[in-house]
């Protein structure tokens, strides 16, 4: 859309370039059913001169809304005094409405209590301050918090550490819940130590323009063998869905291997890296613009990678004292 340019506060200018940004950049209108020409038609006649800076925010929020994807964000300050406003249009998952923040902490201490009772020693960190790790005589235990903010020679030396158990190990458990992503290539750096043989992880296309066509060529990432030793006995990954972005790619690689089985819930539905950007009036917003897919070419966007198992914590596990997902994850590797 073409516009005067005048000010950095002028409503109708931030108005075009982020409506602008989003048609040209945004890949999944479709899938969230979303007409995004009509939008503008909708939207656009209610900015003018005159649109003060919370008007503006509130109708950017009535925009973006039915695009239900928790990688769009908008945060501003509005008004005479600088109110900081943010706005995420995406709907809370299963997993955090069923627990609250601590209730989640108290639900990973259930965990702990479970292995415990399993004959696993305690939770303890490695080098890689997001990789906790522990084992009983036969099983593994490896909880991933994050996927970055480590630098790859931690990592290596905390998967390094790991691997010195693979040789004496049956199993192994990997739990990703209420993982917040991170970086595909420490996800990718990972799964390596797991990877039987080179395989392919995942597709990605970049969205370069407004129409249908305008993609990046696609780019292949592959998994293959990496460390002194690679774990190829049965493992269990547990997810649900507040499993995001990079922890979603991370899911979607270890899904390619033929010994892992998923259980619990689908991972959120949001692979893309963020497109960060700052509109005239100082505004930031960050949109998906990047299309993942599976091996097999199945884009999993906006419904998650799909388990093997689905079972679901509850409220009562935490009463129960028990982790259900440990015991059917134990369940699994022991009838392997």
């Amino acid at each position: 859309m073409a516009s005067m340019r005048s000010t950095p506060h002028e409503p109708e200018l931030n108005f075009d370039e982020l409506w602008e940004t989003f048609r040209n950049r945004y890949p999944f209108f479709d899938l969230w059913n979303v007409d995004w020409n009509k939008q503008y038609d909708i939207y656009r006649p209610k900015v003018n001169k005159l649109t003060t800076d919370d008007e503006l925010f509130d109708i950017f929020c009535e925009m973006l809304d039915p695009l239900n994807d928790g990688h769009i964000e908008l945060k501003g300050k509005t008004g005479p005094d600088r109110k900081k406003r943010y706005f995420n249009p995406e709907p809370v998952p299963r997993f955090r409405q069923e627990f609250s923040r601590q209730e989640i902490k108290h639900l990973f201490k259930t965990t702990q209590k479970t292995l415990s009772k399993m004959g696993f020693g305690p939770l303890e960190e490695t080098s890689a301050w997001m990789l906790h790790y522990c084992r009983s005589r036969e099983v593994g235990y490896l909880r991933i918090l994050e996927l970055e903010g480590i630098k790859q020679r931690k990592l290596e030396d905390a998967l390094d550490r790991i691997s010195d158990d693979f040789y004496s190990l049956n199993g192994l458990i990997i739990d990703i819940r209420e993982n917040p992503g991170g970086d595909d290539d420490t996800a990718i750096a990972i799964v390596n130590r797991f990877c039987d043989r080179k395989r392919i992880a995942f597709h990605r296309k970049t969205k370069t323009g407004p129409g249908d066509d305008d993609f990046s060529p696609i780019k292949t990432w592959h998994i293959e063998p990496q460390g002194p030793v690679q774990f190829t006995g049965p493992i269990v990954v547990l997810s649900c869905d507040s499993v995001f972005s990079g922890a979603e790619v991370f899911a979607l690689a270890m899904k390619q291997l033929p010994n892992v089985t998923l259980i619990g819930d689908h991972t959120n539905g949001i692979f893309s890296y963020q497109l960060e950007k700052k509109l005239p009036n100082g505004w930031r917003y960050r949109l998906s613009y990047q299309m993942y897919f599976s091996a097999d070419m199945v884009c999993y966007e906006g419904r998650g990678v799909p388990v093997d198992i689905r079972l679901l914590n509850r409220k009562c596990d935490l009463e129960n004292g028990e982790d259900p997902l440990i015991t059917r994850g134990l369940e699994i590797i022991k009838a392997s």
